[in-house]
């Protein structure tokens, strides 16, 4: 359960500077979409495995993911 919720922190300070300055050029969209996909996938497995810490973390990085997105967006 703490390596997921580390994991998926590590998101927090690029959307807390991204919120703060409403820059975010140098965040390509793939990025996060395709770790999006890739916790996605993380996730349906934690529900295979009935793993709650595996399914909880990836969908909060799946959230941050699409915050980021669209900060993204919404800032360029």
């Amino acid at each position: 359960m703490i390596a997921g919720a580390v994991t998926s922190m590590g998101f927090l300070p690029q959307l807390v500077k991204g919120y703060r300055t409403q820059e975010l050029e140098d965040v390509s969209y793939f990025m996060p979409a395709i770790l999006a996909v890739g916790m996605f996938l993380w996730a349906l497995y934690g529900v295979v495995i009935m793993s709650l810490p595996v399914i909880v973390a990836n969908i909060f990085g799946i959230c941050c993911c699409c915050v980021l997105i669209l900060m993204k967006y919404r800032y360029s």
